[in-house]
């Protein structure tokens, strides 16, 4: 439970509203505010008059005072004339003025009974009080109330709902800590900005235990819960509806939306209008057909909830007989008519749900694939069931409740078809969810040994591509997935598994070759699921980053989330990754930190460490490139934890971020070992990409040796990166400030903007060396301004141009350290150095800052 809510500040209309109070402000007497019960209309009123400097009362319209003559009054009357309501008019005038000028507060107009109306407008006419009072919309109001905005004495003003950015605000205030993108997607739009409904659904998910906090990113797992207050308020309204009317709305909450042609078949048409009219439901166009929907997500909630069992039972029934008459075209139609008939008095189609559940997971809507599959597993749907739901466990990191489902089959009984399906699954599991490598390759020796003929086959290929590519050796694994695809006759599950195994091209360089395997992959995505399609869609992000198709990059990540819905975690969190991989690339390392931190939450479970694994190493570098060095030593350790033969490819790539981590630490000469050593390691299994990646690092943190072998990859790599990291590498070689001006503006013309700051920076410490102030300040202020592009980066390249200090390297790295606080020995261990050589380095800074020992070394690297 929240203790106190927040407020969010509407400070256009609370400006507004005070002057419309203001004596002298306005032609009127006050304001009128409108808008859906739970939009804030009270809340902001009540700001507005606690800042006024005048006497204040506030009465409130109540349902059962609405019966009452002058209700809202009563309690400030005595004892009138009973029956003579001029009295009762004129007491409760006269109290109310009694103390003098006065700012009168109407909660809830509408309800006003007719002699209290009346008084309202009495005083509204005769100026002799300001007001301000609230009218829920699409409410009946008295008159005597419509006239006083009509009329001119009130101003009328529509309170709209929070706008989405609002109600985040709102909600990441009140729980104190940051709110997932797709768990904020899913709250606003089951509450509509609606603030008072927002309250409810984020307690009622707090006690039903689907709103958590992991690692810091508070995520909503599960549907949307309102509180018992909420639905009880929101049922009040409904049950003054007529029957029919209210039949509708229950048809409408088990079947949204639905053609409006078939709920009126169903309802009736004057049902419709009147639930319309009302303000329940609205009618849109979807392409030909015009659906209904509910006005607002939780009236759907609300009905869900007051229906017993039989009756939606009944209901669903009539749904189920409606819908059959129809074609059901599309997966969508399917899944609906799926749902319906499960819980209704119709006989249920095993072959429906294993349709419902396939469409579902290969849409990676795997909470509503599990739950088809699971009951067509029930009903005997056999292997193709059983399959269907490991695989959406799979995405749900569940690992041993998959072995468990699939190991009751014996590969012996399986012929080559139910083999293969069984086989997939398993290896998925084994390989990438369980990280046993061992029993993965067993299950993968079996399909190679069983199933020998094409197309079948083809499909075995290519899943051995992609093993071959997750273990590194990418020869092999470009080799087999070419087999693969040159086949037309190749199935989509051969075709997505070789697409995989061909992300070893954008690694080896050869990011040009991609486009043609994402057009095939485009082919066959609506057979194959999530588990495959976002792993092979790597491949195309990662060639467009090292071909420097920066901008390509980003559009083409962020369509990638138009394939996400609620639900669909681990397809969001991979949506996330792609982003965060392009926002690292870009410089944008804010926004890179926010989105990679939530893709790995989403991915947090021990069983899906493999998904978040390049997420993770984007993460660790983002951190390092902002000075974040505790933060990114915390994300590379939960990584390195997880390791293993399964993720051997990503070795080099983590070995890049490392070296980056090094460089945040302070100690940029090991940071240039270990780039080396990364560039090393990329070069033995030919991630030639990767390598250029590496060794255009160690040129930023001051390396002069990366040169020759950058000017032989720029020869051997697609894109426009490779050539202009060895320009780079050749400007720090020769320190010509005037060449790295030039890839300064090179690089930013690409969109790689810390590559660009880096560079700027370097030439202002050439420029600051060779005493060219006008040129300096150049160079400076290109640095300054892309650094904060970058979000505040903190590279070794910035901090030097910022704080040029009389060190060599090595002497401000180990500066750095003494000012961390670190020993001698310490040092000494962390860089691999004798405590003498230490002692001597320490020794040689001390005196070219002219200071007596490590203590004033550490006060002046602290202070620099």
């Amino acid at each position: 439970m929240v203790e106190a809510w927040p407020i969010v500040e509407r400070r256009r209309e609370f400006d507004t509203i005070r002057s419309l109070l203001t004596p002298g402000e306005s032609a009127g007497c006050g304001v009128l505010l409108t808008g859906p019960a739970g939009v804030g209309k009270t809340t902001l009123a009540r700001l507005v008059t606690d800042t006024m400097d005048c006497a204040v009362r506030w009465v409130a319209g109540t349902e059962s005072a609405r019966s009452i003559p002058l209700g809202v009054f009563a309690h400030m009357i005595g004892k009138p004339t009973i029956g003579d309501p001029v009295m009762f008019l004129s007491a409760a005038r006269d109290s109310l003025l009694a103390d003098g000028p006065l700012l009168l507060g109407i909660d809830d107009a509408h309800l006003l009974d007719h002699l209290s109306a009346t008084l309202l407008h009495q005083l509204a006419i005769d100026r002799a009080a300001r007001i301000v009072a609230t009218v829920r919309s699409g409410e009946a109001v008295p008159d005597a109330v419509t006239s006083l905005w009509k009329d001119g004495h009130l101003k009328r003003l529509d309170l709209a709902p929070f706008t989405k950015r609002e109600s985040i605000a709102l909600v990441e205030s009140a729980l104190g800590g940051h709110l997932e993108g797709l768990s904020a997607d899913l709250m606003w739009k089951a509450s509509g900005g609606n603030a008072l409904f927002l309250r409810h659904l984020v307690e009622g998910a707090r006690d039903a235990g689907r709103l958590r906090n992991i690692r810091g990113v508070w995520q909503l797992r599960g549907q949307a819960t309102i509180t018992n207050e909420l639905a009880a308020l929101l049922k009040g309204r409904m049950d003054r509806l007529p029957a029919d009317v209210l039949d509708a709305l229950k048809l409408l909450s088990l079947c949204e939306p639905i053609d409006v042609d078939v709920l009126s078949e169903l309802a009736g048409d004057e049902a419709i209008e009147q639930a319309e009219t009302r303000g329940f439901i609205a009618a849109s166009t979807d392409g030909d057909t015009l659906n209904a929907r509910f006005t607002h997500p939780l009236w759907g909630d609300v009905i869900r909830r007051q229906l017993g069992r039989a009756a939606s039972r009944r209901l669903r029934g009539r749904l189920v007989q409606a819908l059959r008459t129809r074609e059901q075209s599309s997966g969508t139609d399917r899944i609906r008519l799926a749902d319906l008939t499960l819980g209704s008095d119709q006989a249920v189609d095993v072959r429906l749900l294993t349709d419902a559940a396939q469409t579902a997971v290969t849409m990676s809507d795997v909470a509503v694939g599990e739950k088809f599959a699971r009951e067509a597993l029930r009903r005997d749907g056999g292997l193709e069931a059983a399959d269907l739901l490991a695989r959406a466990l799979l995405t749900q990191g569940r690992p041993h409740e998959i072995e468990e489902i699939l190991a009751a089959y014996s590969p012996d009984q399986l012929d080559d078809i139910e083999l293969l399906r069984w086989g997939m699954t398993r290896i998925c599991n084994f390989y990438w969810s369980m990280g046993d490598s061992k029993r993965g390759d067993e299950v993968l020796a079996l399909l190679q040994k069983r199933i020998t003929r094409p197309p079948l086959s083809l499909v075995v290929e290519g899943i051995e591509s992609a093993q071959l590519l997750y273990e590194n050796h990418l020869d092999e694994a470009n080799a087999t997935a070419e087999r693969v695809l040159a086949d037309p006759q190749a199935p989509s599950f051969a075709v997505a598994w070789a697409v995989i195994g061909q992300r070893a091209l954008p690694l080896m360089g050869r990011g040009d070759e991609v486009a043609p395997l994402v057009a095939r992959l485009r082919e066959v995505r609506a057979q194959v699921d999530g588990t495959l399609i976002y792993p092979a869609a790597y491949a195309e992000i990662q060639a467009l980053t090292f071909t420097g198709r920066l901008d390509e990059a980003q559009r083409t990540a962020d369509a990638y989330s138009e394939f996400t819905t609620s639900g669909q975690y681990i397809a969001w969190g991979m949506m996330k990754t792609f982003i965060g991989h392009v926002e690292v690339a870009r410089g944008r390392l804010s926004a890179a930190v926010a989105g990679l931190e939530e893709a790995v939450a989403a991915l947090s479970s021990n069983s899906l460490a493999a998904w978040a694994y390049p997420a993770k190493i984007a993460l660790i570098q983002a951190y390092s490139l902002l000075g974040c060095a505790e933060d990114a030593e915390r994300v590379r350790a939960s990584a390195r934890g997880r390791s293993g033969r399964h993720l051997v490819v990503f070795d080099p790539s983590m070995r890049v971020a490392e070296a980056w981590l090094a460089a945040a630490q302070g100690t940029p000469v090991r940071a240039v070992e270990l780039a080396h050593k990364a560039a090393a390691a990329a070069a033995k299994t030919c991630q030639f990409a990767v390598e250029a990646e590496a060794l255009h690092a160690a040129a930023r943190f001051g390396d002069r040796s990366a040169a020759p072998r950058l000017t032989e990859l720029a020869t051997r790599l697609d894109g426009a990166l490779a050539p202009l990291y060895a320009e780079h590498a050749a400007a720090v070689a020769a320190a010509d400030a005037t060449a790295l001006d030039r890839c300064a503006t090179e690089f930013e013309r690409i969109g790689a903007l810390l590559s660009a700051a880096d560079s700027a920076a370097q030439a202002t410490t050439i420029h600051s060396r060779h005493e060219d102030k006008r040129a300096c300040s150049a160079s400076a202020a290109v640095t300054d301004r892309l650094a904060a592009l970058c979000g505040g980066a903190r590279t070794p390249a910035i901090l030097a141009a910022e704080h040029p200090l009389p060190l060599t390297a090595r002497e401000r790295e180990i500066a750095n350290l003494v000012a961390a606080g670190m020993s001698n020995r310490e040092i000494a261990e962390r860089l691999t150095l004798s405590v003498r050589t230490v002692e001597g380095h320490i020794y040689r800074a001390c005196a070219k800052f002219d200071v007596a020992d490590r203590e004033e070394l550490a006060a002046v690297i602290l202070r620099e």
